[in-house]
């Protein structure tokens, strides 16, 4: 009951921040990943001074309850953003893994994100933005995302009626949050396979996901 009630705040505060942001700036990070970025830092030096002490389960524990978890909030609000500004997350997501195996800061990341099974910075956005997808067209979500993502209803009865798909709409204007979360998203939606789209229920949805997640971006 917890959980599904801060995966309602979440979504809730995703929505708010989406109504009324302004126009991202390309050019490096904004100063919501400025301040996450220096909170998870923070939560990993502390970790790290104490890493001696832990065992390896011990310190994987810590890092996802307090960096991990973290870097997952409202990062819907992320999604379509370039590469570079999502970058300083990224690499404290590197340094996470690092620290959780007791590896050097040159170590490569993947092997160590296969074997603790995190999806990377993208990836999990992509993740929770399609979660919100899948709610919005199986009728589950908040009214507010359905403006967001608006369902492809076809004029004549087509095979495309069936496959759950989202409307794509033009990329003209303002690049505010919520344009561009709702050009991007659509976009992602429409192209899983249509065996993910279709899942009967929430909890197939996200484990068919993650898996065709972890294969795209880590085998």
């Amino acid at each position: 009951m917890a959980a599904h009630t801060r995966h309602n705040e979440d979504a809730k505060t995703q929505s708010k921040h989406m109504g009324r942001a302004q126009p991202w700036q390309h050019r490096g990070a904004s100063p919501l990943l400025f301040s996450a970025a220096f909170k998870r830092r923070f939560a990993l030096h502390n970790i790290r001074k104490i890493r001696p002490f832990l065992t390896e389960q011990a310190t994987q524990l810590l890092v996802q309850a307090l960096v991990i978890s973290r870097l997952d909030y409202c990062n819907a609000l992320l999604a379509g953003l370039p590469s570079c500004t999502i970058k300083s997350l990224q690499m404290i997501q590197n340094a996470a893994a690092r620290l959780v195996f007791n590896e050097p800061k040159r170590a490569h990341v993947t092997p160590l994100f296969i074997t603790l099974h995190w999806l990377p910075i993208t990836a999990r956005i992509k993740f929770k933005t399609l979660m919100l997808a899948y709610r919005t067209t199986t009728g589950s979500a908040p009214a507010y995302l359905h403006s967001l993502l608006p369902i492809y209803t076809p004029s004549r009865t087509l095979r495309s009626a069936s496959e759950r798909r989202l409307i794509v709409p033009s990329q003209r204007g303002t690049k505010s949050l919520s344009r561009t979360f709702s050009y991007t998203v659509p976009g992602w939606w429409n192209d899983l396979p249509t065996a993910i789209r279709n899942a009967n229920s929430l909890t197939t949805f996200k484990q068919l996901l993650k898996t065709h997640l972890f294969r795209h971006y880590l085998t």
